[in-house]
């Protein structure tokens, strides 16, 4: 005879012999992006061998953007890769641009359907998150430990995403 299994509420406390629920937690929450994204900082911590450093789990909440809309900076990560991947099914920008002697060189924009999320290689100029038609979170696999893994280029005449429809 088959035992029957309960169904649990799914809390931190409950899951930790397994491992760990990422849920946004407001006790972890910065504002970045110049104050339009709401990073859930730290939320888990992929296992993975090395000295030093680690992978990390986060949940960023992105405000989304106006248009037209100013493209003034770019960034990156020399000591890691960064993933996006939307948690809710909406459409949102990716701006990359290649590097031209440690600078970006002209961005270029897709557009991300709410399935799609991307893996930015270490190194690589890419914009803030960008959420579009709505509040959006995001899962990001991130980098953490020794060295400044952020550099930030600003541009010295912006470039510009016009008006678009969906």
């Amino acid at each position: 005879m088959s035992q029957e299994l309960s169904i649990r509420p799914l809390t931190q406390d409950a899951f930790k012999p397994f491992g760990q629920v990422i849920e946004a937690d407001p006790a972890t929450m910065r504002l970045i992006n110049g104050g339009t994204t709401e990073r859930f900082h730290a939320l888990g911590t992929a296992e993975t061998l090395g000295e030093g450093a680690s992978v990390i789990l986060n949940i960023f909440r992105g405000q989304p953007r106006r248009f037209p809309y100013s493209v003034d900076m770019m960034e990156r990560h020399p000591f890691g890769s960064q993933s996006f991947h939307p948690l809710q099914y909406r459409p949102w920008l990716v701006v990359v641009a290649e590097d031209e002697g440690g600078k970006p060189g002209q961005p270029v924009v897709f557009l991300a359907r709410g399935d799609q999320g991307v893996n930015y290689r270490a190194n690589v100029w890419h914009h803030p998150l960008m959420a579009i038609g709505g509040v959006s979170d995001f899962l990001v696999v991130d980098r953490a430990g020794p060295g400044h893994n952020l550099e930030e280029h600003f541009f010295s005449e912006p470039y510009v995403i016009p008006e678009f429809q969906l």
